[in-house]
């Protein structure tokens, strides 16, 4: 899986802390998701989402 989430952070000026603290995980769920080492529930997929103002398909890319 590959996700657009740290280039999503930077446009935003959001940490992984940050982002992790506005979807309620640790930060380290925020690095393995980065990396492509986690598939989220489809919960968090959609509150990543929406905290980027995005479609989950905009976020998250199924390779």
């Amino acid at each position: 899986m590959i996700t657009k989430i740290k280039e999503l952070r930077a446009k935003y000026n959001l940490t992984q802390e940050d982002l992790a603290k506005k979807v309620n995980v640790r930060r380290e769920t925020i690095v393995f998701l980065e990396k492509g080492k986690y598939m989220p529930s489809l919960k968090l997929a959609h509150d990543v989402s929406k905290v980027f103002n995005c479609k989950i398909e905009d976020v998250f890319i199924i390779d």
